[in-house]
């Protein structure tokens, strides 16, 4: 078997960037490549361009010891490389089926470039039948019909703010591939994670990928759905999250109620998946009744924020957390960049935290929200505070001082982040999912 001397990685989002980087410190060679200059003359300083707790210190000790390198000559990435994963973008489009753009143009690159055997990787989540589209895309574009390659699918199960964890402890290595040595080739590489291995038919691989993701989606909206009916019938949702969570066929992950997914993948995925069964002939209501009800989850904190304060017009409204959850700068699909529009459409003035993601939320919300880079003083002099994010810094804030900070005592808390007695004892009016309401400001205060 050809023995495995160069991996190269096409694109450097967080996919590419952070297993390229993982790939470098369990011993290969790495290249990252990407049509982006300016992205990869930062990353050759080791300036990182996501925020991914942990990558900046490994970008920095592969590229020192030159196991890891970038380059935005991606031919010459190809031509030098063994094995090549695509890991480029695969946006949403309008219809809801995945953007496949990036990955022909990678692709049809390959081809052109590759000149002996090659084993081709599509890392990015695609639709089922991708990599036989890739297939033929590669074979069509080769300078010699000889040239002997590949394809394989291995995707990715990465959670953005633990992704380097992730990689690094990986629970399972998929991989479907067109030919047992291709399997082979790409079961050695991560040997070193010491991992379950499963290889699979590249379509099932692909598959995978938006099965699980999908699940986990659904397994959140099923837990919203009960806690909205917990909020009816005076249950506390996290009492119900725990007791289901001890039997083991269900497990307690992603069984905590909030304001929905968000991110990169799962709303993403969601109507991807939506779309290869509608192509497919079969109706999935099942998926319909996921999205549909993430959907209308966020839309709750303009309620509870409505039922505390009255008419939202001229209000001043504090905004805990940017991004789609803590350890990272992605605001992709996160609730902020709904919610924030529709409290400014009600005529509320808003100012916003967050510790990381700033500068990423500015691009995509009105000019008119100001941005503060102090916690407390996104609460100062506001009618009440919502919480979107549970980032460390807002769990563990002084619940005293933003009560005195605050006009009115009122939170509305979308990740249910403090006990309700709590809240009661520190005297607010607290409003979270898919609880009972905290309505009496009346306690003790806390010392």
């Amino acid at each position: 078997m050809t023995a495995v001397s160069t991996i190269g990685v096409i694109g450097t989002g967080y996919v590419g960037l952070v297993s390229g980087t993982c790939f470098s410190e369990v011993g290969h060679q790495v290249v990252c490549c990407d049509i982006d200059e300016a992205k990869i003359a930062k990353l050759q300083k080791a300036e990182i361009p996501i925020y991914e707790p942990g990558l900046e210190e490994l970008v920095k000790r592969n590229t020192t010891i030159k196991r890891l390198s970038f380059s935005y000559d991606i031919a010459s990435v190809i031509r030098s490389s063994d094995v090549i994963f695509i890991a480029v973008g695969t946006p949403m489009s309008p219809s809801g089926e995945a953007d496949l753009s990036y990955v022909k143009a990678a692709a049809a690159a390959i081809g052109q470039s590759i000149r002996d055997y090659t084993v081709v990787v599509t890392k990015s989540t695609v639709p089922v039948g991708t990599g036989r589209l890739v297939q033929e895309i590669i074979r069509s574009n080769l300078s010699d019909p000889s040239i002997p390659f590949d394809v394989a699918s291995n995707p990715e199960f990465l959670r953005e703010g633990s992704a380097v964890h992730d990689c690094m402890n990986m629970e399972r290595a998929v991989i479907g591939a067109t030919s047992d040595r291709a399997a082979e080739i790409i079961a050695r590489l991560h040997e070193p994670f010491r991992t379950t291995i499963f290889k699979t038919s590249l379509e099932s691989a692909e598959m995978i990928k938006y099965a699980a993701n999908t699940f986990l989606a659904a397994k959140i909206s099923f837990i919203n759905a009960i806690g909205n009916i917990c909020e009816r019938v005076g249950a506390d949702v996290t009492e119900v999250a725990k007791g289901m969570g001890l039997d083991s066929r269900i497990g307690n992950k992603f069984l905590q109620a909030g304001i929905g997914y968000g991110g990169s993948c799962f709303p993403k995925d969601t109507h991807a998946l939506k779309h290869i069964a509608d192509v497919s002939g079969y109706d999935f209501k099942l998926l319909e009744a996921v999205i549909e009800t993430n959907d209308k989850q966020r839309l709750l904190v303009i309620e509870k924020l409505e039922k505390a304060i009255g008419n939202l017009t001229d209000k001043k409204i504090a905004v805990l957390g940017l991004a789609f959850k803590p350890n990272t700068n992605d605001v992709r699909e996160a609730p902020s960049l709904t919610l924030i529009p529709k409290l400014m459409e009600k005529g509320a003035r808003v100012q916003a935290y967050d510790p990381i993601a700033v500068e990423e939320a500015r691009r995509c919300l009105p000019d008119s929200v100001v941005y503060t880079q102090d916690l407390y003083d996104a609460v100062r002099d506001c009618d009440a505070c919502v919480i979107l994010t549970e980032w460390k810094e807002v769990v563990t804030m002084e619940l005293g001082h933003v009560r005195e900070l605050l006009r009115k005592p009122v939170i509305v808390d979308g990740r249910n982040c403090f006990a309700l007695e709590r809240m009661r004892q520190e005297g607010f009016e607290y409003y979270s999912i898919g609880r009972p309401e905290v309505l009496a400001p009346n306690a003790v205060l806390s010392v």
